[in-house]
């Protein structure tokens, strides 16, 4: 170790370590065969990555189906919005009247078809 002066502020010099005490070593092995080898390795995960990306990109989605209205679902027996009942019957769709301070919420199926 050396302390060189600059100007006014003192610099410290350390000298290289030797080759055997370097975790990584500057001159790194750069044969003909190690790089064609990390070029394949470094092209084949960016292809990997590529086509992954790509086929979430370009591959259709599972279909969404909408869901069926309780009023137009034949598994319905008798729906609801908390305001007003209807229910199926032989006859067609009979819904009973809302109360006058009614706030109506979603619609719901209250009983299927089939059940009690």
């Amino acid at each position: 170790m050396q302390c060189n002066k600059i100007g006014g502020a003192t610099a410290l010099t350390v000298p290289p370590l030797p080759r055997e005490h370097r975790i990584m070593s500057v001159d790194a092995p750069t044969d003909p065969q190690t790089t064609r080898r990390d070029k394949r390795i470094v092209w084949a995960l960016f292809n990997l990555i590529l086509a992954t990306v790509l086929a979430g990109v370009l591959l259709p989605s599972a279909p969404k189906h909408a869901a069926l209205a309780p009023a137009e679902d034949p598994a319905c027996a008798e729906w609801g919005d908390g305001c007003q009942i209807c229910q199926r019957r032989e006859d067609g769709v009979a819904c009973s009247l809302p109360g006058i301070a009614c706030s109506p919420g979603p619609v719901a199926c209250q009983r299927r078809a089939g059940a009690p």
